[in-house]
């Protein structure tokens, strides 16, 4: 059974992030400096209120930001979004979170498991340890084939 951890655990690192306005709804700005602790082009886990969902975390087009610009339901979708719904917009209008607003990107797991929330907020995470790298490789190549 994995461990619950709190936002404010002293191991869960914070990032501010800044919710922006898109043609097709929202996505959200992450600070060059906090690159570091993203993956970048890699789909992630992304707990949205106790759901563990995906998403990418995409260098800007411009400068060394980077964003999330959308969050889904499986790993697929993540990675081809064509038609699958983006619980990220819902998720900043169930939160009153409006564009140019701030969204706290929790850091669980570093390349692994994020969690986003309101400021303000306590969240609660199931805390669970990646996948062995020689376990992601078999599951890549079988996604590949």
């Amino acid at each position: 059974m994995a461990d619950r951890i709190s936002s404010d655990h002293p191991s869960v690192q914070t990032v501010r992030s800044t919710c922006t306005e898109t043609a097709t709804g929202v996505r959200l700005e992450v600070p060059a400096d906090e690159r570091d602790a993203f993956p970048t082009d890699e789909v992630v886990r992304i707990v949205l209120d106790g759901d563990e969902l995906f998403g990418r975390v995409e260098r800007a087009l411009t400068g060394d930001d980077l964003s999330i610009p959308a969050i889904y339901e499986t790993p697929d979708q993540a990675r081809d979004p064509s038609g699958a719904p983006d619980r990220l917009v819902d998720w900043a209008d169930d939160h009153g979170v409006a564009a140019g607003g701030s969204v706290l990107v929790d850091v669980i797991e570093p390349e692994f498991l994020y969690g986003l929330r309101a400021p303000g907020e306590t969240v609660y995470y199931d805390a669970h340890e990646p996948p062995s790298d020689s376990l992601t490789d078999i599951a890549k190549d079988l996604e590949e084939q």
